[in-house]
C-alpha cells in the first residue's frame, strides 16, 4: 500500500491530518494543471513556484506524519508520481 493511501486511512482519526491531505490534494490538483498548461516548461515560472509549495505542503504532512508516529522512516518520494496518485485516488 502506498504511503498516500496509508495516510487517507489515518486521516479518518486525525482532524489535523486530514485538513494537511486536503491541501495537499489541491496543491496536486493545481500543480498538475498547470504542469499541463506548461507542458515542456517544467522548470520555468509559476509551474516551478507551484512544484516547490507542493513540496513544502507534502513536507509538513509527512513531518507531522513522522511526529505523530504514523512513519517510522525517512521517505523518498517523487513530486509527480505523488501528485498523479493523490489526484487519483481522490477522483
Amino acid at each position: 500500500m502506498s504511503i498516500i493511501r496509508d495516510i487517507r486511512e489515518l486521516k479518518k482519526d486525525d482532524t489535523h491530518l486530514a485538513r494537511l491531505l486536503d491541501k495537499v490534494q489541491e496543491y496536486a490538483e493545481l500543480y498538475l494543471i498547470a504542469k499541463q498548461r506548461q507542458r515542456g516548461c517544467d522548470e520555468i515560472g509559476e509551474v516551478a513556484t507551484l512544484k516547490d509549495d507542493l513540496k513544502c505542503i507534502i513536507e509538513e504532512m509527512i513531518n507531522y506524519c513522522k511526529k505523530q508516529g504514523y512513519i517510522l522512516e525517512d521517505i523518498a518520494y517523487d513530486i509527480d508520481s505523488i501528485a498523479d496518485e493523490i489526484v487519483k485516488i481522490n477522483d
